[in-house]
């Protein structure tokens, strides 16, 4: 098994090599997303949407501390708050800490992302390189034997084009849909802080405003 194996990528010739690393690697990335995503279960907005309703009642203190724990946008909408409630911070200070806090956990979020995409725009290339070589191969084999061509001549050259092909859109694909898909969920998290805040400062204001 592990002979055909063998056989079978030194048909391939190096291009196959590249694209079997470049497939663990995917692979790796893809499963530890997967875990990231499922420990830090980033779009849990718990009890988020009820806190909310308090601090636009104007209950501050009692929403801060109801704010569920382990919620991802959580720590950064208590820190909003605490320094809203207790208005000892200016709120331009304020802001820019609070875009520094949620673009760290977002960046977090996104590691490695952008590694995943580049394995699914490199390995088509790839493929598509290992398939070059594969007819250029063929061709030769063709040159050299003159008028008297044998098609078992052709077929290293035209497997290998095949092999290279097909094993190229074999990493690209799954590649490409985990980072579409893992991309989407960081921008709809990075959604979620936006709105929070944003409704954390416009109803403090209009709170204050009515007072």
């Amino acid at each position: 098994m592990l002979d055909h194996l063998v056989d079978f990528l030194n048909v391939g010739g190096p291009v196959v090599w590249v694209l079997l690393a470049m497939s663990v690697a995917a692979v790796s990335i893809i499963v530890l997303k997967l875990w990231q995503f499922a420990t830090t279960k980033p779009e849990d907005e718990g009890n988020l949407d009820q806190v909310l309703s308090m601090w636009r009642r104007g209950d501050y203190k009692p929403a801060i501390d109801q704010l569920s724990s382990g919620i991802f946008v959580g720590d950064v909408a208590q820190f909003a708050m605490q320094n809203l409630n207790n208005g000892e911070t200016d709120e331009d200070v304020l802001k820019e800490e609070l875009d520094r806090i949620a673009i760290f956990k977002l960046n977090a979020l996104r590691s490695f992302l952008p590694a995943l995409e580049t394995i699914g725009t490199l390995s088509p290339l790839l493929g598509l390189l290992g398939t070059v070589l594969g007819m250029i191969d063929a061709f030769q084999a063709m040159e050299a034997a003159g008028t008297q061509v044998d098609p078992s001549v052709l077929s290293r050259g035209i497997w290998q084009a095949l092999i290279t092909t097909a094993l190229g859109l074999s990493v690209a694909i799954p590649a490409l849909v985990a980072h579409s898909w893992m991309d989407r969920k960081v921008q709809r998290v990075a959604t979620q802080f936006n709105d929070c805040i944003t409704q954390l400062f416009t109803s403090f204001h209009f709170d204050n405003k009515r007072k």
